[in-house]
């Protein structure tokens, strides 16, 4: 089998003051993955219009391979506004052509060829999307190295617990932050028990292979059946934290596929990550100090 990752989900326009910015989950887990010299896709639909064809245009200027649909609806964008204290507000618009990726004959002979893919709940809030994703997962191979990762990237209103639920049974590889925790803990009606037995549960009610556990500056935890792994959040001079999530989940994916310990594999997401936070935007070149590593 061929290792194809493939990040499947939203790519869209985030719409800031000081001007627009390509976002996307998918798209900055695929990209990062690319640099590490495995072979990646982002997986996605955008409009007939001219903010669609400028995605398509970044994906190549970047060498980003990609299998972007293009639908009948607008290309999706964010909002980002500030309110009276500076805090960023986000308006994710509906109706896009991420909320509706087809299932074509082309998109299941990739799934039939892919040994990773990342995917979150964004993309799942509506019918055909959602559809879409599901039939991927299944069309995967049957096989004890094929990786299902679930970002959960809660956002908005956009996730119901049966989405959550439905999602999970799909996945092998639950990703998710303390707060994201809380909120699942909360829809789910977790004991009132610390993070790790949270975690714990999830692990063991899911049948999940790993849970990587993300809290910002105190670190991030990668739970496995019967062990815990630990890795401190490296202090550095931070830009912006735009991307570095999606950069941790494609090093850590990345250094898994090449047969690093989770443990090994969990410092170096952490490194990545850091690194990412130094760098403006979400797509960073990387150095060669860390792609190497990996090469």
């Amino acid at each position: 089998m061929k290792n194809i990752v493939v990040g499947i989900g939203e790519v869209l326009w985030d719409m800031l003051p000081e001007g627009k910015k390509l976002g996307g989950a998918p798209a900055n887990f695929a990209y990062h993955v690319s640099q590490f010299g495995l072979d990646s896709m982002v997986v996605s639909a955008v409009g007939d219009d001219s903010p669609g064809k400028e995605i398509l245009d970044n994906f190549k200027a970047k060498g980003l391979k990609a299998m972007v649909e293009t639908v009948p609806y607008p290309t999706g964008t964010v909002q980002v506004g500030l309110d009276a204290n500076g805090v960023p507000r986000y308006d994710i618009k509906e109706g896009v052509a991420w909320d509706n990726i087809p299932y074509t004959p082309r998109l299941e002979e990739l799934a039939s060829r892919t040994r990773a893919v990342c995917f979150g709940s964004l993309a799942r809030r509506s019918m055909v999307s959602r559809d879409t994703i599901g039939r991927f997962l299944d069309a995967m191979p049957e096989d004890d190295g094929v990786l299902k990762i679930f970002d959960i990237n809660l956002r908005q209103n956009f996730y119901t617990r049966e989405i959550l639920r439905d999602s999970l049974d799909k996945c092998n590889i639950l990703k998710i932050n303390d707060e994201e925790l809380e909120t699942v803990s909360c829809l789910f009606g977790f004991p009132d028990t610390g993070f790790k037995d949270r975690c714990r549960i999830l692990l063991a009610e899911y049948g999940l292979r790993m849970l990587i556990l993300t809290c910002g500056v105190n670190g991030s935890y990668v739970f496995v059946p019967g062990n815990v792994s630990f890795a401190e959040t490296l202090k550095v001079d931070v830009a912006d934290t735009v991307g570095a999530g999606d950069s941790f989940t494609a090093a850590f994916v990345s250094a898994i596929l090449r047969g690093l310990p989770v443990a090994e594999a969990h410092r170096f997401a952490a490194e990545v990550s850091a690194y990412v936070c130094t760098q403006a935007g979400a797509m960073p070149i990387l150095p060669e100090r860390l792609v190497s590593r990996l090469r």
